[in-house]
């Protein structure tokens, strides 16, 4: 009889509400930083402008493609399991 190993608990990927709260946060922080990017377009001079500007026009770009790559350790793999064994309850007749 053949034993499978079990999946750890640390070795399972975070569950799809997780997943999507993590990257709703690094989007939300990205776009955040814009929104400051934005507002100091009308406050600084030289090449501060610039600089701003850069980052009011890139960060939608670089905060969708941060928020959908996945993050953290590769899981391991999953084990299939073994032959299906089927157990019958006993009849009456080979009971005697």
């Amino acid at each position: 009889m053949a034993f499978m190993k079990q999946q750890s608990i640390t070795s399972l990927p975070p569950s799809p509400e997780a997943a999507r709260r993590a990257r709703m946060i690094k989007y939300s922080v990205a776009m955040g930083i814009r929104m400051v990017c934005i507002v100091l377009l009308l406050f600084v001079h030289d090449w501060w402008l610039l600089v701003c500007a850069a980052g009011a026009i890139v960060l939608p770009y670089f905060a969708v493609v941060v928020a959908n790559v996945h993050g953290g350790a590769p899981a391991g793999t999953v084990l299939r399991p073994g032959a299906i064994e089927v157990y019958r309850k006993p009849d009456d007749k080979d009971q005697k």
